[in-house]
């Protein structure tokens, strides 16, 4: 069973979580809401095989017909139900003849459609390779036969021509994407068109005369509506900003600790960033000035490899190798719990339409409530003739000095008309 660790703390939020392994395990994590509960692994599907770790996965976050695309490295694409795991279709990506393990995935998006081509029962994948061969897929599984399903092939091109592409990124209009890596100068591609609209240029030679190209190893958007401004994290340790309506080179450049920066994600805020580096240290910056806004407690004992926002609550979750999965509070940077998941881990998503026990009883106990309440007005309203109560002792004794009190009032008066007829 998996190991666990609890802090003093009120307890996570109702949520699901999604983890994946170097053994190609997709584990799913669920805390109920209730207070001071721990998360706990309710599912686990797959069975173990490191010639199937998971490189890339990527979450189409919806209520209905929700789909999750998994990238293994063994070169094949799977994509699954995020609700019980079943395979919807698995593809091949080796395009080419060079074998998987020296063109692996290293970046996968499955792009969301509306509701109208939700019967259509097909997806767009977008998936790049080591080497930068990028392509955009139509999957069709609307057939239940393997054999019948469709992969088309819509678009492929060569994101560089030299280099190692390390990270890619998808904005929120599922428009514009990033690419960047060893030798790779980051660059924002058209999707729309496949072309490229920017390039960053390479650094100034230092002091010396001498140019160390950079390694860049994550990058994200700030904003979903703006495709304009990301960060970017570099193997020397160092965070930039980049806004390509400015100019080529980052706006703003700042360094976190002395590790390479493995991991970056965006806050909903636009204008915060969560950074982990390779040495386990999870921090929280101010992008728009690079001010480090805190650090969050509680160290990591392994490299973070990846760092989820959660789009309801202030929770972000990272994992990393030290096998470990964490639930973060935002404002305070407190722990609120980990999870040992046995295995290196390489990525988590969130499911933010998951609804807790806690919730559900809640709203069911605030019906009931209502209900009793609407009954009660409804019989009082009915039967308007009410019995009396019955006379409490302290109203008898209260009705008992009314009554003396009149007695003396009483004989007040004759007592007073007495008096007045002697005098006459």
């Amino acid at each position: 069973m998996p190991r666990t660790t609890k802090v003093d703390c009120p307890g996570c939020p109702p949520l699901r979580a999604l983890t994946f392994d170097v053994l190609g395990l997709v584990k799913v994590i669920q805390a109920q809401g209730k207070d001071g509960e721990i998360p706990k692994v309710v599912e686990r599907w797959g069975e173990p095989d490191y010639s199937k770790s998971v490189l890339a996965a990527s979450l189409v976050d919806r209520k209905f017909d929700p789909l999750l695309a998994v990238a293994r490295k063994n070169g094949l694409i799977e994509v699954l139900n995020p609700l019980n795991g079943n395979l919807h279709v698995a593809i091949s990506d080796n395009t080419d003849s060079s074998p998987p393990k020296d063109d692996a995935i290293i970046g996968m998006h499955l792009f969301a459609k509306d509701e109208l081509a939700l019967a259509s029962r097909c997806c767009t994948l977008l998936s790049c390779t080591k080497k930068g061969n990028a392509s955009m897929r139509s999957i069709d599984f609307s057939s239940s036969s393997s054999e019948d399903i469709s992969t088309n092939p819509v678009k492929t091109w060569k994101v560089c021509g030299s280099g190692d592409v390390m990270c890619s990124k998808v904005d929120g209009s599922e428009t514009h994407a990033l690419f960047g890596g060893k030798g790779v100068e980051v660059n924002t591609w058209n999707l729309e068109q496949c072309t490229k609209i920017w390039t960053a240029k390479a650094p100034k030679k230092n002091s010396l005369g001498i140019f160390t190209p950079t390694c860049f190893t994550s990058v994200t958007f700030l904003s979903k509506d703006d495709h304009r401004k990301f960060a970017a994290g570099t193997s020397s340790h160092q965070v930039r900003l980049y806004d390509i309506s400015a100019q080529k080179r980052p706006v703003i450049s700042f360094d976190f600790r002395e590790t390479p920066i493995k991991a970056l994600a965006e806050d909903v805020d636009g204008n915060t960033i969560f950074v982990g580096n390779a040495t386990g240290d999870l921090a929280s910056f101010d992008i728009r000035n690079g001010k480090l806004l805190g650090c969050f407690l509680g160290k990591c004992s392994g490299s973070i490899r990846s760092i989820a926002r959660h789009p309801e609550f202030p929770i972000i979750a990272s994992c990393g190798l030290d096998s470990y999965v964490r639930f973060w509070d935002i404002k305070t940077r407190q722990l609120l719990s980990a999870v040992f998941l046995k295995q290196h881990l390489n990525g988590v998503v969130f499911d933010s339409h998951f609804v807790g026990e806690a919730d559900i009883t809640h709203s069911a106990v605030e019906s009931i409530q209502q209900d009793i309440e609407i009954g009660q007005t409804v019989s009082e309203e009915e039967h308007t003739p009410q019995k009396r109560k019955k006379a409490s002792k302290e109203d008898g004794e209260g009705k008992k000095r009314k009554g003396a009190s009149k007695e003396n009032k009483k004989s007040k008066k004759k007592s007073h008309g007495e008096t007045e007829s002697k005098q006459r």
